[in-house]
């Protein structure tokens, strides 16, 4: 698929519901979808018909849902909202933690791997394919694949946070191009590296 599409009708953010997992690093999605959210003055609630929380932009013909189901259970929440209002894969965003970006970077895609991600294999599963479009949200890799799983369900550390904080600004600022559909425009903005500051990148 070109990276111009159909507009979007759903973007889910990926996350454990619980005050023990609402800061660790396995949430980054639900932390987008949240500021969405405040930003297109919608508040998420509880909708138990699709086992999770969610909110209706009207003026934007569109839907958030943070499932409340536990990662690895994503797919059941996606899959009943997407059924319930005959939204098509392509026209959904999942905006999910990646260990192999580095805190602060980003990239948008359509389809392609799933990265050993739970959330993802279950939206896959139910939906039967792996074509809807992802925003990936660097946290960084551990270094060792044992330690990945004590690694996501961790607070990021103080400098991490900042630039993962910084990469939510970013996200949220390419909204209005994720929007009208224009994904060339928005890939260029949010898969492009973060400037460094002025006083570091030399020696």
């Amino acid at each position: 698929m070109s990276a111009a599409g159909r507009p979007l009708r759903l973007v889910v953010g990926l996350g454990n519901p619980g005050a023990e997992y609402a800061e660790t690093r396995h949430n980054a999605g639900f932390w987008f979808c949240e500021r969405l959210a405040r930003e297109l003055g919608v508040t998420l609630a509880r909708e138990s018909r699709f086992h999770g929380f969610a909110a209706n932009a009207r003026a934007d013909n569109l839907w958030l849902l943070l499932p409340m189901t536990f990662m690895n259970r994503s797919g059941q929440a996606v899959a009943a909202l997407a059924r319930f209002y005959r939204i098509e894969p392509d026209e959904m965003l999942v905006v999910h933690d990646e260990l192999d970006l580095p805190p602060g970077q980003l990239r948008l895609k359509f389809g392609g791997g799933l990265g050993g991600h739970n959330g993802l294999k279950d939206i896959t599963a139910h939906l039967g394919t792996q074509d809807y479009w992802r925003l990936r949200i660097g946290i960084g890799h551990p270094g060792d694949r044992n330690e990945v799983i004590n690694y996501v369900l961790k607070p990021p550390r103080r400098e991490e946070q900042t630039e993962i904080d910084a990469s939510l600004d970013r996200a949220l600022a390419s909204w209005p191009p994720l929007a009208r559909a224009d994904f060339n425009a928005a890939m260029q903005k949010l898969n492009a590296k973060p400037a460094l500051p002025k006083n570091e990148g030399t020696l």
